[in-house]
């Protein structure tokens, strides 16, 4: 059945409670690349239970409702829908173990025409669970391919992020395990696209791939170790496409220029010359604004 435009844009996903401990912080952590080096003291900060620090992008797993696009049952076809993009923007640090409350909010949906697919946006707010302060706001697109040309309005496909022609100002290479899709599904989205050969294989793939937000937390470790010092108080924003897939057992090198203030990045995989994650921005505070932020 074609798309329900109305139906899905009038989907209400009850708000999700999330109490998380310093254990689901360390695995988020390990699952993202931290520890790879257990010498290091900045990384060891991610992964070890004294004076534990929560990575800013595990906002991304936090009170999420993994699959609700299919549950909303307005035509969307399951097996051509990918993520296509990603924001996060951390009103205040992450704490290391806690208690939140997802709310998510369809914000836009665009019709690309009959063949070419459907963008839809969405958000999720995250609050805590006892201050109701509001501590990040996540916004997400994700690209059906099967499932444009309905009957609603077409809607503009949001803009994305220029990066600079030149070389960058730094470039930094993350490894990922064999296993890495095995243990970042045990944060919670346990498709099998990530974890079962014969579901990757009906998807047109000859192996498992990596989930993208595991993609994202990893290059998101890259800009805090180039960029922050391991501060993840310094990380306010967030921005990246997903434009193709990663393997587990890629290397992913994140290349990263410095411009307007902003720090604009992509992520590449160079065995295959496939730019991963692209038109990717963010912000990072310095100084007295990370020290007022941090509390």
């Amino acid at each position: 059945m074609p798309l329900d435009y109305r139906k899905l844009k009038d989907w209400r996903e009850p708000p999700l409670r999330h109490a998380y401990r310093a254990a689901d912080t360390q695995l988020y952590a390990l699952g993202v690349g931290l520890g790879a080096n257990p010498m290091d003291a900045s990384q060891l900060a991610f992964v070890n239970e004294t004076r534990l620090r929560a990575l800013p992008t595990m906002a991304t797993v936090l009170a999420s409702p993994f699959g609700w696009l299919y549950r909303a049952d307005a035509g969307i076809t399951p097996a051509k829908c990918v993520h296509g993009e990603q924001g996060l923007r951390m009103h205040r640090p992450l704490a290391a173990t806690g208690e939140l409350i997802g709310e998510l909010e369809i914000t836009d949906i665009v019709d690309k025409g009959r063949d070419k697919g459907a963008i839809v946006y969405f958000e999720r707010r995250l609050r805590d669970a006892v201050s109701d302060e509001l501590v990040c706001t996540l916004t997400a697109s994700m690209f059906c391919r099967a499932d444009g040309g309905y009957d609603g309005p077409p809607g503009q496909v949001h803009a994305v992020q220029a990066l600079p022609a030149r070389a960058p100002d730094a470039v930094c290479d993350i490894e990922t395990l064999p296993q890495q899709a095995l243990l970042f599904r045990l944060n919670g989205d346990f498709n099998p696209l990530h974890a079962d050969p014969a579901t990757a294989r009906a998807a047109g793939f000859d192996r498992p791939v990596l989930h993208g937000l595991c993609t994202y937390g990893i290059v998101g470790h890259a800009l805090l170790r180039t960029r922050a010092d391991y501060d993840p108080a310094r990380l306010a924003s967030m921005h990246a496409r997903f434009s193709a897939p990663v393997f587990p057992g890629d290397r992913i090198t994140t290349e990263i220029w410095e411009e307007g203030g902003a720090v604009l990045f992509r992520a590449r995989v160079a065995t295959r010359n496939a730019v991963v994650l692209d038109n990717g921005r963010a912000e990072l505070l310095r100084g007295l604004e990370r020290r007022t932020r941090a509390g």
